[in-house]
C-alpha cells in the first residue's frame, strides 16, 4: 500500500505541475529502459572496485544516480532470472524450473519444449495499459516455439535471438540459432550474423546498440512513452566484441566485451540527454546472474569478494551489479543498502507508469521508488532457489543455507568447476548437503565471502535462526509452484524452420524425434 501511495503522490505532482504550466492532457509517464547484461559479475565494474577501471560510462552513471551493492537475481541461471524480471515472480511460481532432479538448474536450450506460459502476465503487456510501446533487443530465452514469441507476450518489437549464441552447428544434429526482427527470422548466428570464435570478433553489440538508439529516437519523435529491454549477451561465453574494441582491455577478450558494452551505455545515455528526455527516462543497469567462473579467466568475469559464481546460490552466483539513473529525480551519488531483486524492476516499472501489480497472483518484486526517491529501506527476505529447491535465504545481514553444493564429483573430475580456487570446507561441496534442521548461517557484512559460518552454539546464531525460521515457513506454506516448463526436450522442436526461413532459403528438415526428459548438468 505504501508503494501505491507513493506512486499516486508522484502522479499528483505531475498533474499539478502540468496544470501550473497550462499544459493540457494527461502527463506522459517516464520512459523505462532496462539494461540487462549476460553473465556479468558484481566485480566487473570500476565503481565496484575492478582495478583496471575500464567502465567510465557506467561509473559515471553510478555517480549521477544510485548504486545498489546488495542487489540480487532470482536464479543463478539465465532463463529463470529473465522470467523473474518480466513477471515479478520467483521462477518456481512461473514454471521456470525442472523436477528432473533435486536442486538442478535448467534453462531453455533449442530442444526445450516448454516456455513462458500464457497465464503469466509480462511487464510489456501490462505497460500497454499506460500507453507504452515496448521493444526487446537481444536475448529472449523464455522459449522459442511460436506460442512463446515475445510479440505474443506484450512486446511490440523485437530484434534478437530466442536462445544464446552457442555454435556454430552443422545443421544436421542441430541448427544455428536464428536472429529475428519482430515475427520473422532475418538470419542465423555464424551465418548472416558472424561470430569469429578464434578472434572473438562480432558486430552484434553495435547492431544491438543501433537498434536501441533508433527505437528511442522514433518513440521520442512520436511523443510516446516507451519501454526498452536491452538484453545483450556479449559477456556470455563465447564472448565477443567488435574490431575497434578487440585487444583494448587489460582483462583480455572478456574485458574487450565489457568495454564495448560500457561505451554503448554511454552512447545511450548521451542520446537521452541530446533529445532532452533524460529527466523523463528511468534507466536501470544490472545482470541476469553472476559471472561464469567456469569460463574464467579468458571467457568469464569477476564476482569480486563473493563465493563461487553462475549456477550456484552462493553470493557470487546471485549478487549482481546494479545502478539506477533518473536525473532530476534520483539524487546523484547515492548508495543504497536496500536488499534489492531483479523482480523489483517489474513492480517499480509498473509504479513509474502509474499502474498497480496484478492482484490475482503472488508478486515477489518490491516497488523501489521509495528507496530511490526518498532513501527508504524496507526489510525483506531474498530467497535463493536452484531448480525446485529453496537453497538459502538472506534476511538483513544474515544468510542461512538449507542446502549446499556446487556441482557433482563426476563433473568436477571432468574439469567443470563453478568455484575455481575457492574451496571452503563443508560449504562448496560436490554432493548435496542438507542443513534444513541446522542451517549454515553467515553474517554477510563481516563475511561476504561465506567462509566462516556462525557457531550453532552462539547467541548470534540462535537469534538469527529465530528471525529467519518463521519467514521461511510462511513462504513455503504459501508457495504454489507453477507447472514445470523445463522438464521435456525434443530435438524436433529446435530452430529448424523459424517463420521467415523460406524467404532466406534457410529452412531445414527436423529429424525424427520423440519427447524425452531433459538431461541437466549435475
Amino acid at each position: 500500500m505504501a508503494a501505491v501511495a507513493l506512486a499516486t503522490r508522484w502522479w499528483l505532482l505531475l498533474v499539478l505541475s502540468a496544470a501550473e504550466l497550462g499544459v493540457t492532457g494527461a502527463p506522459q509517464p517516464p520512459n523505462i529502459l532496462l539494461l540487462l547484461m549476460d553473465d556479468m559479475g558484481w566485480g566487473d565494474l570500476g565503481v565496484y572496485g575492478e582495478p583496471s577501471r575500464e567502465t567510465p560510462n557506467l561509473d559515471q552513471m553510478a555517480a549521477e544516480g544510485m548504486l545498489f551493492p546488495n542487489f540480487y537475481t532470482a536464479n543463478p541461471l539465465c532463463s529463470p532470472s529473465r522470467a523473474a524480471l518480466l513477471t515479478g515472480r520467483l521462477p518456481i511460481r512461473s514454471g521456470f524450473y525442472t523436477t528432473n532432479g533435486h536442486a538442478r538448474n535448467a534453462y531453455t536450450p533449442q530442444e526445450i519444449v516448454g516456455g513462458i506460459p500464457d497465464s503469466e502476465l509480462l511487464l510489456p503487456a501490462l505497460l500497454k495499459g499506460a500507453g507504452y510501446t515496448s521493444k526487446i533487443v537481444g536475448k529472449w530465452h523464455l522459449g522459442h516455439r511460436p506460442q512463446f514469441h515475445p510479440l505474443k507476450h506484450g512486446f511490440d518489437e523485437w530484434f534478437g535471438s530466442p536462445n544464446c549464441h552457442f555454435g556454430p552447428y552443422d545443421d544436421k544434429a542441430r541448427p544455428n540459432i536464428p536472429v529475428y526482427r519482430d515475427q520473422e527470422m532475418v538470419g542465423r548466428f555464424y551465418e548472416e550474423f558472424p561470430i569469429n570464435l578464434k578472434t572473438g570478433e562480432a558486430n552484434l553489440t553495435q547492431i544491438y546498440l543501433q537498434e536501441a538508439l533508433e527505437f528511442i529516437q522514433r518513440q521520442q519523435a512520436a511523443h510516446r512513452p516507451f519501454f526498452l529491454y536491452w538484453a545483450v549477451d556479449a559477456t556470455h561465453a563465447p564472448v565477443y566484441a567488435s574490431k575497434p574494441f578487440l585487444g583494448t582491455s587489460q582483462r583480455g577478450r572478456y574485458g574487450d566485451a565489457v568495454r564495448e558494452l560500457d561505451d554503448s551505455v554511454g552512447r545511450i545515455l548521451h542520446l537521452l540527454r541530446d533529445l532532452g528526455i533524460a529527466e523523463n527516462t528511468f534507466v536501470f543497469f544490472t545482470s541476469d546472474n553472476g559471472a561464469a567462473l567456469i569460463s574464467a579467466p579468458r571467457q568469464g568475469g569477476s564476482n569480486g569478494p563473493f563465493l563461487c559464481g553462475k549456477q550456484t546460490t552462493f553470493e557470487g552466483g546471485m549478487r549482481e551489479p546494479a545502478i539506477a539513473w533518473w536525473p532530476g529525480h534520483i539524487p546523484a551519488g547515492q548508495v543504497s543498502h536496500q536488499l534489492g531483486s531483479i523482480m523489483d524492476l517489474f513492480t517499480t516499472s509498473l509504479s513509474l507508469a502509474g499502474l498497480e501489480p496484478p492482484r490475482d497472483r503472488a508478486i515477489d518484486g518490491l516497488d523501489l521508488l521509495p528507496t530511490m526517491l526518498q532513501g527508504r529501506l524496507t526489510d525483506r527476505p531474498i530467497f535463493y532457489y536452484r531448480g525446485n529447491t529453496l537453497m538459502a535465504v538472506t534476511l538483513g545481514q544474515y544468510k542461512a543455507h538449507f542446502w549446499t553444493w556446487t556441482n557433482s564429483w563426476e563433473e568436477f573430475k571432468q574439469g567443470i568447476d563453478f568455484c575455481p580456487g575457492q574451496n571452503v570446507s563443508g560449504v562448496t561441496t560436490h554432493s548435496q548437503e542438507e542443513h534444513t534442521k541446522l542451517p549454515l548461517i553467515f553474517h554477510l557484512g563481516r563475511d561476504p565471502g561465506e567462509r566462516f559460518p556462525l557457531s550453532i552454539a552462539s547467541i548470534e546464531y540462535l537469534d538469527a535462526l529465530r528471525r529467519i525460521t518463521p519467514v521461511v515457513q510462511q513462504h513455503q506454506e504459501a508457495l504454489v509452484p507453477g507447472q514445470p516448463q523445463l522438464n521435456v526436450c525434443n530435438r524436433a522442436v529446435m530452430n529448424w524452420a523459424p517463420p521467415g526461413c523460406e524467404k532466406l532459403g534457410k529452412c531445414l528438415t527436423p529429424p525424427e524425434s520423440v519427447p524425452e526428459k531433459c538431461s541437466w548438468p549435475h
